[in-house]
């Protein structure tokens, strides 16, 4: 306490939750700064008026519900005693939306109200505002008695000055008001976009639901994400990002009604909450309107910064009454959205919802297998055609599952590829990969087995050379017993993510094959710029009228279980030599190797053997086998001076 010379304001907080209390407590002061004012803080309001008996208070903070005597009851008793009739009531509650307690607390003299949770700017700036009009009204108390006692002669002196001080403090209260009102921004926007943030969001959404179904109306809420976003960041930088975050936030107000809510939830993600539209096809003509909006390239420091908008869609009520499940499913529908089409717009639906959980599942189960072992390499050789002689493998990813048994990759591989887990299961394979060449290698009759690993797109990233740079030092491996295998619908798919990662890792000395070849139709020129050295003919030229090879992991598909021929155009033609001698002809002309895959039959490998085939890989030879069933398979047939083992990483 302060004798009366150096008297601060008082500040009197009333709650009868001893934590909460402290909380405020500590929110209106400050240890590193000098006090602006005392605080003082009582349980119940039965020591309230006590306490306002005794001292003068700029302001009270009130809890509105309190055992015994309740927050109005205290205010209303606070007013009748004309020493404390004037101090204002700021009521501090968690009940926001009850409108007849707010009025209920207004006619007992609040001069205010705070919500739970507390903000702790908005509540200094209110209480600052209510001290600095107590200090200047006790200024104003002072020179009003002070000017009793000027002569007559004074009057308008004394007026002028009073009229000074007046206009003095409106002035301060309005720069208060102005800082109350930034401080309520910062807690309220996004400080990047200006946009509202997720908090704001979820209050205006839950208000909207309540008023939608008085109504009887629908809402729809859009989950927006940015395509390649970190790429972007990667590429041109985090100012650059920050910039086209601006920009887009920018072209979204513009594409909606000023009743519409923009929210940024942080990273790329955008919100956008619709009310009041008549017909879903309105919800789809704003979705194209953002999408369109965006097509065109953003020029951005110098650079021309192109991305897309994937949007998912959910409508309430019949995708959720809560404002967190319609962003929940609005969130998945854009998932979804995003595997099938980047750039697309998708609504969710309970069938989405099912797939989400399955999903999960999946990733749970992955988490297991790579836990415990359940995954293992099995090995199908590579023979040259002229010799005989076993030039290396081809690995396939199989499962132990512990509620399915064996499975083969073609009963799950695609799965891991849509659900995002084959970066996971990629980089164990490559991990399996060394470690089996290692075994090779230090085994009771040594093999030189340099293994390529078929890697999906998720993977061709640039820290796929890290990672298999680590691989290969744990193993105690060389560069030269590892090689990629890639499809070539993926080289067509994103030419300029390949290239520089393909550069990188054939300097690095992994050899680079192209699997899948003659299926997607990439051109001589895009051949000619990549540092491959092995193209393999898709299983589609290998097939016979009427043959079933959905059952066989060699039919056709890579170890992620997608076909590896995109189309089935050229399976028109089976087993047409034509055909085969082009492509033949083709890698020929860019000094590459052929290898011919999905080889089932004899007369297929005598066509191959007459057109001049470097290399064929079937279960004409082998199926695929486990590490050590391979090698007793291999010395069965007397294979010598392997000179490579191709391991497809899933």
């Amino acid at each position: 306490m302060h004798d009366d010379f150096v008297q601060l304001p008082k500040v009197l907080i009333v709650n009868d939750n001893a934590s909460t209390l402290l909380a405020l407590s500590s929110v209106l002061t400050d240890p590193s700064e000098s006090p602006k004012y005392d605080v003082f803080t009582v349980l119940s309001g039965e020591e309230a008026l006590r306490e306002v008996l005794k001292h003068d208070f700029a302001v009270i903070l009130l809890d509105v519900s309190m055992p015994g005597m309740d927050g109005f009851e205290t205010a209303e008793a606070i007013r009748s005693h004309p020493r404390s009739a004037l101090v204002p009531i700021i009521f501090v509650t968690a009940y926001y939306g009850d409108e007849l307690n707010r009025i209920k607390g207004y006619q007992k003299g609040a001069a205010d109200y705070l919500f739970a949770p507390i903000i702790p700017q908005i509540v200094q700036a209110k209480v600052a505002i209510f001290v600095e009009l107590h200090e200047k009204s006790l200024e104003l108390e002072r020179k009003t008695a002070a000017l009793e006692y000027i002569n007559s002669d004074l009057r308008i002196q004394r007026l002028q000055d009073l009229e000074r001080v007046n206009t003095t403090l409106n002035h301060e209260v309005l720069e208060r008001r102005l800082a109350e009102q930034r401080a309520t921004e910062l807690a309220t926007r996004d400080t990047l976009t200006g946009l509202f943030n997720r908090r704001s969001l979820l209050e205006r959404l839950q208000h909207s639901i309540s008023r939608a179904a008085r109504r009887k109306e629908g809402l729809a809420l859009m989950f927006l994400d940015l395509d390649k976003f970190k790429e972007i960041n990667d590429t041109f930088g985090h100012e650059a990002g920050d910039e086209l975050l601006k920009k887009v936030a920018k072209q979204l107000n513009a594409a909606v009604r000023e009743s519409d809510m923009v929210a940024r939830l942080g990273g790329d993600e955008f919100v956008i909450l619709l009310e009041g539209f008549s017909d879903a096809n309105d919800v789809i003509k704003v979705a194209k309107k953002i999408i369109n909006a965006n097509v065109e390239p953003h020029m951005i420091g110098g650079h021309l910064i192109k991305t897309s908008t994937t949007i998912g869609i959910s409508f309430y009520p019949q995708d959720g009454d809560t404002g967190e499940v319609l962003l929940k499913n609005a969130d998945v529908a854009m998932y979804h959205a995003k595997q099938q089409e980047r750039g697309s717009i998708q609504f969710f639906h309970e069938e989405l919802n099912a797939y989400e959980r399955q999903r999960i599942q999946f990733e749970n189960e992955v988490q297991h297998a790579l836990e415990n072992n359940e995954f293992e390499l099995y090995y199908q050789p590579k023979i040259n055609i002229a010799s005989g002689k076993a030039t290396g493998v081809e690995a396939l990813l199989y499962w132990h599952h512990p509620r399915l048994g064996l499975i083969g990759p073609n009963e799950f591989l695609s799965q891991a590829a849509h659900s995002g887990q084959a970066l996971r299961i990629g980089e164990w394979v490559i991990l399996a990969a060394c470690a089996q060449a290692q075994r090779w290698q230090e085994g009771d009759k040594p093999f030189e087995l340099p293994i390529a690993v078929n890697v999906d797109i998720s993977q061709l990233q640039p820290e796929l050379f890290k990672t298999i740079s680590t691989a290969l030092d744990k193993h105690r491996v060389q560069p030269s017993c590892l090689q990629l295998e890639v499809t070539e619908s993926m080289v067509v798919r994103d030419l300029t993510k390949v290239a520089s990662v393909f550069h990188e890792v054939s300097e690095g000395g992994i050899g680079i094959a192209i699997d899948g070849f003659g299926a997607s139709f990439s051109s001589l020129a895009v051949l000619k710029t990549l540092p491959i050295s092995i193209l393999k003919i898709d299983p589609c030229f290998m097939r016979t009228s009427g043959q079933d090879t959905s059952n066989k992991d060699t039919s056709g598909q890579d170890s992620l279980g997608q076909e590896k021929n995109s189309t089935s155009a050229l399976a028109v033609f089976p087993e047409d030599p034509s055909l085969i001698s082009a492509l033949l002809a083709m890698a020929r002309a860019l000094g590459l190797g052929v290898v011919a895959v999905g080889v089932e039959t004899e007369q297929q490998f005598e066509t191959l053997k007459a057109l001049g085939c470097d290399e064929y890989q079937g279960i004409f030879f082998s199926e695929p086998l486990q590490a050590g069933a391979l090698v007793e398979r291999l010395q069965r047939k007397k294979a010598s001076k392997l000179s490579g083992i191709t391991a497809t990483a899933f």
